[in-house]
């Protein structure tokens, strides 16, 4: 049994918009989260007709991997508030099948290359079995409070 609480006490998501079943770890370096593709699970609402979930989605379990990361930091530090984070980009993200196959358990696994305070660089893989199925570099920032509310009260008013 993990030690660790839920995806969702980690990241500002909700249902049907949390992808992550678990957190299996967390270090000052690296993050592995799992989910798994199936019709009865958190994605669900996202499986194509044969049961699969398409490959595009590897960015934002990457994403929210990294979230859990960061969301984790933050409770270790005493931090009680969730923050908003941003993906910037992705380099070179490939998803060798174009997509994950029904019933697979998808490890995520995000690895610290460059952090300060605003901006962080993530490697990240998914596999399963140990077969690797998606590998992306992803970049993000945090906006201060300040600039959450000016970019959503500029949405607001579009």
């Amino acid at each position: 049994m993990s030690h660790y609480l839920t995806p969702g006490h980690y990241l500002p998501h909700d249902a049907p918009m949390l992808l992550l079943e678990s957190v299996e770890s967390v270090t000052d370096e690296q993050a592995i989260c799992r989910v798994t593709v199936n019709r009865s699970g958190v994605l669900a609402p996202f499986i194509d007709a044969n049961g699969n979930l398409p490959g595009w989605y590897a960015l934002e379990l990457m994403a929210q991997t990294v979230g859990v990361w960061s969301g984790w930091h933050r409770m270790q530090r005493g931090e009680a508030q969730i923050s908003l984070g941003m993906v910037l980009g992705a380099r070179e993200l490939k998803c060798t099948a174009g997509e994950f196959q029904a019933d697979s358990l998808l490890d995520i696994t995000v690895t610290l290359l460059m952090q300060d305070e605003r901006f962080g660089s993530f490697e990240c893989a998914i596999s399963a079995n140990g077969e690797k199925l998606a590998t992306g570099r992803v970049n993000t920032f945090q906006p201060s409070q300040e600039e959450l509310t000016t970019l959503f009260q500029q949405g607001a008013s579009s």
